[in-house]
């Protein structure tokens, strides 16, 4: 940053300019975003939130680089009492600054991400749902559901579990997949058609990608060769739903997340929590709410909706801009 630009009266934040080399940031981070499949919608909104933090980093006579935790509890404390932003714009403003430094930190320009500590301590309340529960259903965090599948040694557990979270889909739906369903270069999955499911395409990240492709490295150890289940039992034959709440609460409970002895339900987490996780963060991470219905394939109430296709492409862009990444390896 030149010298004019350090010794600036620091007036309202939204007033300020960003200088040349903060410009040039900001763009090569818009060209990242779209490097990593972002829409161009998705992409606006996330070089919006970090015109605003570079402002503020202006304010305070610093470059990007030179952000630590001090600055950036001074920068929520600046949103909140400020800006009078809501905590769901606060964490989307954080995603932004996430993905910014995480492509700070891979193009070598940083030694740490300072943002996530920050997160995880400042929106945590946020972040764990605290008075957003729906109807009780236990919600987890990002972290939280990265701890879990983490934890899971057994691959086709794993793979179990990954699903849905990141697909959404619900008991039934993930144990009727075949592999013939699986477009592996779209990551994505036709459903069988069921009554409650209006839309039956959806998708999966590259992360999801590896798992599956693990598993399906180990399957043939397995299966019986009548079936083309994803997704089969020890005998051969195709999982059950049974099996799969099983899967589910066994490592939910090994990391503390599910308390069978408990009455109350959200010291309970299930299979549909993870449904209920996948379209909690979507919707926090700013997906639009038509994105999220035709994901969940919803059904649709009113006439006019069943007039209303969403392109599959745009879809599925937005759900690899927006589905949350666990920083599985």
């Amino acid at each position: 940053m030149d010298d004019k630009s350090r010794t600036m009266p620091v007036g309202r934040v939204s007033e300020i300019l960003l200088d040349d080399n903060m410009s040039t940031m900001l763009d090569q981070f818009k060209t990242e975003c779209r490097l990593q499949g972002m829409n161009h919608g998705s992409i606006n909104s996330y070089a919006s939130a970090m015109r605003i933090f570079m402002s503020f980093l202006m304010s305070k006579n610093k470059t990007p680089t030179e952000v630590d935790k001090d600055l950036l509890k001074l920068y929520i404390d600046y949103l909140l009492s400020e800006r009078k932003i809501a905590y769901r714009t606060l964490s989307y403003n954080f995603s932004a600054l996430a993905s910014f430094y995480d492509w700070l930190l891979f193009d070598n320009k940083i030694e740490e991400n300072p943002v996530q500590a920050v997160r995880k301590r400042y929106l945590k309340r946020y972040k764990n749902g605290e008075g957003m529960q729906q109807e009780g259903r236990k919600l987890i965090s990002v972290e939280q559901m990265a701890m879990l599948v983490r934890s899971i040694i057994s691959i086709e557990d794993r793979a179990v579990v990954l699903m849905l979270a990141k697909t959404g889909v619900r008991r039934n739906e993930l144990i009727n997949i075949d592999i013939d369903d699986i477009d592996w270069d779209k990551t994505s999955v036709k459903l069988k058609p069921t009554a409650k499911r209006s839309n039956r395409l959806v998708f999966f990240d590259e992360e999801t990608k590896r798992v599956l492709k693990d598993w399906m490295n180990m399957r043939r150890l397995y299966v019986r060769s009548d079936t083309k289940a994803l997704f089969v039992s020890q005998s051969g034959g195709r999982l059950n739903k049974n099996h799969v709440y099983d899967i589910v609460v066994k490592h939910a409970q090994q990391v503390g997340l599910h308390n069978p002895k408990s009455e109350r339900l959200d010291d309970h987490f299930t299979p549909h929590c993870c449904r209920h996780w996948f379209t909690t963060h979507l919707r926090r991470a700013g997906m639009q709410r038509e994105h999220i219905q035709e994901l969940r394939g919803d059904s649709r109430p009113d006439a006019i909706d069943i007039y209303y296709h969403i392109d599959p492409e745009d879809l599925r862009l937005a759900y690899l801009a927006f589905i949350p990444k666990l920083g599985l390896r």
